[in-house]
């Protein structure tokens, strides 16, 4: 008989393979479950910007006017020219 073709060979050589296939799908579950709980603990940690406002110095000051203060405003605006 050819070293193929042994009964027993061809046993250990399917278990092998059934051993090999179970530890990679185990490492890709791992891996996938990490991937996951990193994507958790960024997304918690990232708060959004806010690109409203002026920035004086390091502080940034934001400024939302209502309708009766935007008139205000462009009144003394037109007085001061």
């Amino acid at each position: 008989m050819s070293k193929k073709n042994d009964l027993g060979r061809r046993k250990r050589q399917h278990e092998f393979e059934l051993q090999r296939e179970k530890a990679d799908k185990e490492k890709r579950e791992k891996k996938l479950a990490a991937k996951k709980n990193k994507m958790k603990l960024d997304s918690t940690d990232k708060k959004k910007k806010s690109k409203k406002g002026f920035q004086v110095g390091k502080k940034k000051l934001k400024t939302k006017l209502s309708a009766t203060a935007k008139a205000k405003a462009e009144q003394a605006m037109e007085v001061d020219k």
